[in-house]
């Protein structure tokens, strides 16, 4: 008799469970209940698109180009208060006969009028201009409009070359193209005290803030537009901001801008001449050089010093010529 210790008996025990083993089919127990469940696959995992993914998806947000077309409104706005708020001043001075003046005429010639509503004018707009567009911006009033002065001060040399060169275009263009006799400008060199005024304004604060108008607001605005317009027609995207998230343009916008804005700069200096054709020129030329100047550097204190200087060296050929503004029947 074998007893459950016999040795004979735990082998033949053995070798039939091994038996059992291999014709028995083999269950494992699931781990966990979520492996009993089927798994289901999501259009994405099968290569199938979402449906409704192209109301799904969220456009890229357009770079935000400053200045546009929506900050020159703005600033237009500024002038135009300011440009109220001159000639109600204005009226008030000739009401009380200030400097001997009593009508519109005379003041449109008296250097005290002429000047000091212009400086009203770009007070009470840049005033505005640098308290509100900084809080629509999120940065100064100067980094916006790509003041870059450091640029200005490291391209110097070049700066001043450029601007001896367009002096050089003007004493071409007075050659070849003569000016108007008893242009509106001349009736205002009428006294040193005048002249002296004149010079004072035409080097510093005229230079910089129709350089903030036009190359500062108006250009870029201009380059921004056209790059925007063909980005419509023709399903472009649009350019990447630059360092500092400036904007950067096409070729041609920067070729229309550059024009665009000589235009009107032309025009409203063209006044003082009687829009002669000779003047009228120059004034485009010296307009588009300041163009180039602002775009290539991305500096407007860049154009503001060639602006400036260039001024400075057409009010020293008059004093100069002049004797220090003594003889002005000389001009």
């Amino acid at each position: 008799m074998n007893t459950p210790l016999d040795p004979q008996n735990r082998d033949a025990q053995s070798q039939t469970s091994a038996l059992a083993s291999e014709n028995t089919p083999t269950e494992l127990a699931p781990s966990s209940a979520a492996e009993q469940q089927p798994v289901a696959l999501s259009p994405q995992s099968a290569g199938e698109p979402p449906l409704f993914e192209h109301w799904e998806q969220t456009p890229a947000p357009r770079p935000a180009r400053i200045p546009h077309f929506g900050h020159l409104a703005l600033l237009g706005a500024m002038a135009l208060l300011g440009l109220l708020i001159a000639a109600l001043l204005t009226r008030l001075a000739l009401h009380a006969h200030l400097f001997g003046v009593d009508t519109v005429q005379q003041a449109a010639l008296n250097i005290n009028y002429t000047l000091g509503s212009q400086g009203i004018l770009y007070l009470v707009t840049f005033a505005s201009a640098f308290f509100f567009f900084p809080l629509l911006w999120g940065k100064s009033f100067f980094a916006g409009l790509q003041w870059n002065g450091a640029t200005a001060w490291r391209l110097r040399p070049k700066l001043l070359t450029c601007a001896a060169a367009c002096f050089v275009l003007a004493m071409l263009s007075s050659l070849w193209m003569n000016g108007p006799k008893d242009a509106p400008i001349d009736k205002i060199f009428r006294t040193p005290g005048a002249a002296w005024m004149l010079f004072a304004f035409g080097t510093t604060i005229a230079p910089v803030c129709e350089e903030i108008i036009f190359r500062g607001f108006l250009l870029p605005a201009l380059c921004t537009t056209v790059d925007w317009v063909r980005e419509k027609i023709e399903g472009l995207a649009p350019l990447p901001l630059a360092e500092h998230g400036h904007p950067q343009w096409s070729r041609m916008a920067l070729v229309l801008g550059a024009i665009f804005t000589s235009l009107p700069f032309a025009a409203i200096h063209a006044v003082q001449t009687n829009f002669a054709w000779g003047p009228l020129t120059l004034l485009l030329m010296v307009s588009l050089i300041l163009c180039i100047v602002r775009l290539r550097t991305r500096s407007l204190a860049a154009s503001v010093l060639v602006h400036a200087v260039y001024n400075f060296l057409l009010f020293a050929l008059m004093l100069i010529g002049t004797a220090g503004f003594r003889h002005l029947e000389k001009l």
